[in-house]
């Protein structure tokens, strides 16, 4: 059994989109941000950078999203979520999950950092735009990528997928043209098939169920 600690509408809910596509039971544990949980002593042991998520598994804990969800496709899914390792195609998948979380998300990060999460005296007005600028500049270069592709490794779904989508999704509550007025039609395709996946309604549904006074919704 492994324990998801998280919290909605960040990161962690690529991990319970993971464990949801592979079939995993797992224990959820909200860690409340607002409160300031993830600072706690208790919680560093499981997290050193006082981040999430963080998956605890019988080895040990496990944290960065990414190594996360190859972990459990690794573990649990192979020749399903993952390329078979010493492949090309496994490289491919991981030249994208690089691409995705060095290049794709960053812009968003800086947007969000320079808003709300970093404390207001380090916060700098003018990287709103810095960081529009920069997600206009690589996201042609996602789509090219991607290409005519069904999904960003090919033509099986992947982890990489669960991190592409929720990227995208990310960009779209960021108020962020995933289109760049409509001339990427293969970006917002792509956001459209991941995340109308039943696995990712579910995840979303039962990371918002966790939070008090709430029974999972609808978005």
């Amino acid at each position: 059994m492994y324990t998801l600690y998280g919290y909605p509408k960040t990161r962690s809910v690529r991990i319970a989109w993971a464990l949801e596509e592979i079939g995993l039971p797992y224990d959820y544990k909200l860690v409340d941000l607002k409160q300031g949980q993830h600072l706690s002593d208790e919680y560093k042991v499981i997290s050193p950078a006082a981040k999430i998520p963080a998956l605890v598994t019988p080895e040990g804990p496990l944290t960065e999203s990414a190594a996360i969800v190859t972990f459990l496709a690794e573990r649990h899914g192979m020749h399903e979520f993952i390329p078979e390792p010493g492949s090309f195609q496994r490289a491919k998948y991981e030249e994208m999950m690089l691409f995705l979380t060095c290049e794709l998300e960053q812009p968003i990060w800086n947007l969000a950092k320079h808003t709300f999460a970093l404390p207001k005296e380090q916060r700098i007005a003018s990287m709103h735009d810095v960081s529009v600028w920069e997600f206009k500049r690589v996201l042609p270069v996602f789509s090219s990528m991607l290409g005519d592709k069904d999904f960003v490794c090919g033509n099986m779904f992947t982890m990489a997928d669960v991190i592409a989508g929720h990227i995208l999704a990310w960009a779209k509550g960021s108020k962020l043209d995933i289109t760049l007025d409509g001339k990427l039609e293969n970006v917002s395709a792509l956001a459209q098939r991941l995340l109308s996946r039943e696995a990712y309604e579910r995840a979303w549904r039962k990371e918002m169920a966790q939070l008090p006074g709430t029974d999972g919704g609808t978005k």
